[in-house]
């Protein structure tokens, strides 16, 4: 069993190398050539990969696509499941999958995109962007970090007279409702870190401000088409409501959509794990995105608590006190969950998605120790 998985992912790596390989994309060159790994060290991370995924997901593997990737070369590719269980479709690598809150750094790196054409500045306040905006400190970066102190829009649009939820809510309806309805800061502004949705959703707002166009369009122009992310797209409710991959509990249940399935920005984004990869390969190309606000990105801006644990721009990272830094962002909407890890020291990608609630998506971390100093346990695992 384990030789025909390793024959199926080296006929994958093939195919799927020679794709990255392809460096220009509309006359600009974004990915410059990098040392091709050699059989032998491919053949023993598959390997160690290999043990990890069968311990981890067992005979049935996960319901989703998982991949690792090191010099934008494909090491280990694994794709399991139904795409569709009723129709008992198979998963793909050309199936897309909600990445959940993964869309966050895609929103981030537009943002990054849109600051390194001088269109916006970091600190430059929302109020001067979207003029029915009601908090005054909010700047860009403050919706970037998490540190804006707005509530989750999921909360406050559940209280009687906010918001009626046999409507379907868009980005538009929750600025309206927080410049309206009373919707207070939860506390000051640039004060603290709090995870909240509501940040993203008004970064996507702002990309659709400044550029002229649907955050869908926007985000096709500066993302997907650059980076021939060809299985990508943003989620549109009234269009692809009946076509997206659906997602499912545990025991393949259907999860229904509801009424914050409109809204775009921090989730809404589908892919797959081979278009992933051509995003952080060009998210880490100095032909794509700027070196310097790569950088900004990986800084820690939420240092009011000692820890290792912190938020850049649109990352998760772990930074330890032996210099090693660990980035990295999870993702869950209904039954969907994703992962999605970047190592630019060892130009590593890894990413898992899955459409059936599953946890185990996220123990992916652990296989970090395989290619760098990151003090995970693999043997736990």
């Amino acid at each position: 069993m384990l030789l025909l998985v390793l024959s199926s992912c080296k006929q994958k790596n093939d195919s799927a190398s020679n794709s990255s390989e392809k460096k220009v994309i509309d006359s600009v060159v974004l990915i410059k050539a990098r040392p091709k790994l050699s059989d032998q060290y491919i053949e023993g991370k598959n390997k160690s990969i290999a043990s990890f995924y069968s311990k981890n997901w067992g005979r049935q593997g996960v319901n989703g696509g998982f991949l690792v990737a090191q010099n934008g070369q494909i090491i280990f590719e694994k794709y399991d499941g139904y795409a569709n269980y009723k129709e008992k479709s198979s998963m793909t690598s050309a199936t897309p999958l909600h990445i959940a809150s993964v869309s966050k750094v895609i929103t981030a790196t537009a943002v990054l995109k849109l600051l390194s054409e001088k269109k916006l500045t970091l600190d430059q306040k929302v109020t001067t962007i979207l003029k029915d905006f009601p908090y005054p400190d909010v700047t860009i970066k403050t919706l970037l970090t998490h540190r804006t102190g707005m509530r989750n829009y999921a909360y406050f649009t559940e209280k009687k007279g906010v918001w009626d939820r046999h409507k379907i809510l868009t980005n538009q309806d929750i600025l309206t409702i927080m410049a309206t309805k009373g919707i207070d800061l939860e506390f000051r502004t640039d004060s603290r870190f709090s995870y909240c949705n509501t940040n993203y959703a008004m970064l996507a707002l702002v990309i659709e401000k400044i550029t002229g166009m649907t955050y869908k369009d926007a985000m096709e122009k500066i993302i997907f088409k650059p980076l021939g992310m060809t299985n990508t797209y943003v989620f549109d409710y009234e269009k692809d409501k009946k076509t997206a991959t659906p997602s499912y509990r545990g025991n393949f249940s259907l999860v229904n959509m509801d009424y914050l399935d409109a809204v775009y920005g921090d989730k809404n984004i589908y892919s797959t794990p081979r278009d992933l990869l051509k995003f952080d390969d060009g998210r880490n190309s100095a032909n794509f995105l700027d070196p310097k606000l790569l950088k900004l990105a990986y800084i820690g801006y939420s240092n009011e608590h000692k820890g290792t644990k912190n938020y850049g721009l649109g990352i998760r990272m772990v930074n330890w006190d032996t210099g090693k830094n660990f980035y990295f962002h999870n993702g869950w909407w209904h039954g969907n969950t994703s992962a999605y890890i970047t190592m630019p020291d060892e130009k590593v990608t890894i990413i898992a998605l899955s459409n059936k609630m599953d946890r185990r998506t996220y123990k992916v971390k652990n296989l970090a120790p395989l290619f760098g100093d990151y003090p995970f346990k693999l043997a736990d695992e």
